[in-house]
């Protein structure tokens, strides 16, 4: 079977979905390796190493997937207009890739008309076999790390407490909102640089992890959070007064703080508003706000996508999207080992170089979103809603629907009050 690792269509995106040493490993599997003409330039990576390597190089990315077995991309193809990915993908043909699978309803349909497999690596479950394969956690780590950086480039103060014989000058304080993967990694980063660090988080499983790596944690309603954390790991949307109450919490300490990073992201949803206008208002000149989240909706509401911008009061907010593409070949190696240990359990250990999934795997149900023409995943599905389209019915159908909704009419007025809730 083929592999084709076409260039990213992303605006922006620097990382591929290959590493010359995964490409390696998929020629021992059994596999042939197609990557497209340049796909790895914004990662450095010449087309010379993915051919060393044992992959061929494609002219373009039609060429490279008309024929494909498996494509693996980083984030999701077009689906539309010229350049659309699926329709130029064989039927049956299996898609791997970031397919923001949940929010993305048309490109879901898309995959589907189109008769391609699709499996997005973002619902893999957080089972333990599964985390080698959690590209969430890989780019998440890289942007925790970045984020601080990018903090301490636009910081024009010292971070660390530094004893001179002009005289002392003060830690900075950073303050780390949401305490998953991103957030450990921008407090461990941070107090590397020599900040002092406090951080918040809804479950209060991550008190310990904070303290651990030498922040303080700063709690809101520990009653309200015992129930935050989903079975997987992921934080729950909280009611309305937790966030006034944590909006109290957080006013208060933000005026104090030199470096704020949010992390803060509900799968599926936009993520929530942490940090005010207000609260921006009253921070100190020279303070900056990094926020991760800002390609959701982001956890500032002064926040914008793709800018980094200067308030009234001397604050600097900054939106940048896609910070793992910052640290593009790091990113790309553990993106593609993610799309490796993925891929291996899917190969027939027997037939080199083909596929022998199991459907009813865990893994496999949890992030498959479409098969032989239909949406399969329970969880897209059920995200999509009204979202999604409607097949088409035959005029005696239609007839059959026309009566039952004049049918129904009377009765359905109380249940149309109730769908904008």
């Amino acid at each position: 079977m083929k592999i084709a690792i076409p260039k990213e269509t992303r605006d922006g995106e620097t990382r591929v979905a290959a590493s010359a040493q995964v490409i390696q490993k998929l020629v021992g599997l059994g596999y042939d390796v197609v990557v497209e003409k340049g796909a790895g330039a914004g990662a450095s990576v010449s087309d010379d190493v993915f051919k060393e390597a044992g992959a061929s190089i494609a002219a373009s990315a039609a060429t490279a997937v008309k024929s494909a077995d498996i494509v693996m991309m980083i984030n999701p193809p077009k689906t539309s207009g010229a350049g659309a990915l699926p329709g130029q993908m064989k039927k049956g043909a299996v898609l791997i890739a970031q397919l923001s699978a949940l929010t993305s309803a048309d490109d879901v349909a898309a995959y589907a008309k189109a008769g391609i497999t699709t499996f997005a690596m973002e619902l893999v479950p957080r089972i333990s076999r599964a985390q080698s394969m959690d590209v969430l956690s890989s780019q998440a780590n890289l942007a925790g790390y970045r984020a601080v950086l990018e903090a301490a480039a636009e910081y024009g103060r010292g971070i660390p407490m530094m004893m001179t014989a002009a005289g002392t000058v003060p830690p900075a304080k950073a303050f780390i909102m949401g305490v998953g993967v991103a957030g450990l990694q921008a407090i461990a980063t941070a107090k590397r640089l020599g900040a002092i660090v406090t951080a918040t988080d809804v479950r209060p499983a991550t008190k310990e992890q904070v303290e651990s790596l030498g922040g303080k944690f700063l709690e809101v309603d520990p009653e309200m959070e015992k129930d935050a954390q989903t079975e997987g790991g992921y934080a729950k949307e909280m009611p309305k007064e937790y966030y006034d109450k944590q909006k109290q919490v957080v006013a208060e300490h933000i005026k104090k703080q030199d470096i704020v990073v949010t992390t803060a992201l509900i799968p599926g949803r936009p993520a929530p508003k942490l940090i005010t206008k207000a609260m921006v208002e009253s921070m100190q000149p020279g303070a900056v706000i990094v926020d991760l989240a800002v390609e959701a909706g982001g956890n500032c509401e002064m926040s914008e996508p793709g800018k980094t911008i200067t308030t009234p009061n001397g604050v600097t907010i900054v939106g940048i999207a896609n910070l793992p593409g910052r640290l593009a070949q790091t990113a790309s190696d553990l993106f593609a080992k993610n799309l490796l240990n993925f891929l291996t359990p899917l190969t027939d250990k027997e037939k080199k170089g083909t596929l022998a999934i199991d459907w009813d795997d865990e893994v496999v149900k949890g992030c498959c979103v479409t098969r032989d023409g239909e949406v399969v995943n329970e969880r897209v599905k059920e995200a999509m809603g009204a979202k999604a389209p409607a097949a088409k019915k035959s005029p005696a159908k239609k007839a059959e629907a026309a009566k039952a909704d004049d049918a129904d009419k009377g009765g359905d007025k109380d249940a149309d009050k109730d769908k904008g809730n």
